[in-house]
Parts: C-alpha cells; structure tokens; sequence
C-alpha cells in the first residue's frame, strides 16, 4: 500500500470524525472542547489512531476519552457509511497532549515578556508638547 493512499485515508478519517464530534454526537462524557489533531492509519489499513486534544482538567480529558472510547462503534459505523470502504479501519482513541502543551508554552512566554518588559504592557505615552516643532515646518 502506498503512503499516499494511507494519508488520504487518514485525512478523510480526521475530517470526519471531526464533523461527528462536532455535529452529531450528543454524549455528555464528551467535552465540547475537544478536537482531533491527527490520524494516524496502520500500513494494512486495520487500526486507525484517532488523537484527540482536550482542553479542560485532566478529569475531562480521562471523561472525554471514556466517552469517545464508549461511542467508538457508533462514530465508526457512520464514518464508514461516509467513506463507503470495503474495510473501515478500527478506530482506538489517543489522548493527544500536543495542542494544550503549546498553549501552556505560549503563557509561559507571554508571563517571561510581562516579566521582561513590564512597560510593554502600558499604553504608549504621548508626545509631550515641548517637543514638538513650533514652526510647523519639517524639522
């Protein structure tokens, strides 16, 4: 099999699974923010892993899992009717810590400049009016 026809695979898969979390499923387990960042499909096309970022505690996240994983024949009974294979891949959910890592990164960096620079953060100064050109014309 080729890496093109496991990618496309996989593609689908995420962009439908995507519309499923969103659109149709309707388990309260499931945290309404939880995405999924990427599929990953098995070269003999038998298991594709579904990770899935959620961002909440990690009490939600162990909760959206246990859902997903609950709801797992349901979202892969509609996202084969979608894709019409002959064999739907097995889908196993993946907790995914990536996307909330870098947002936990981008806070960190946003405290060091406060910290840094804390003038930064104040609106800019007006120009004192000794300085300015009393002529009118280019200085």
């Amino acid at each position: 099999m080729g890496s093109f026809r496991l990618d496309k695979m996989a593609s689908f898969i995420r962009s439908l699974v995507s519309e499923m979390l969103t659109t149709k499923l309707n388990d309260p387990r499931v945290s309404r923010f939880v995405s999924v960042t990427r599929v990953e499909v098995s070269g003999d096309l038998q298991i594709a892993r579904v990770y899935v970022s959620v961002m909440g505690t990690p009490a939600e996240e162990r909760r959206t899992l246990d859902g997903l994983t609950h709801a797992r024949g349901h979202i892969q009974r509609w996202v084969s009717r979608q894709l019409s294979v002959r064999h739907m891949p097995e889908l196993r959910f993946v907790l995914d810590p990536s996307i909330k890592g870098a947002a936990e990164t981008v806070r960190r960096i946003d405290d060091a400049m406060r910290e840094i620079a804390p003038e930064a953060d104040a609106a800019p100064a007006e120009p004192d009016a000794s300085e300015e050109d009393t002529d009118g014309g280019p200085a």
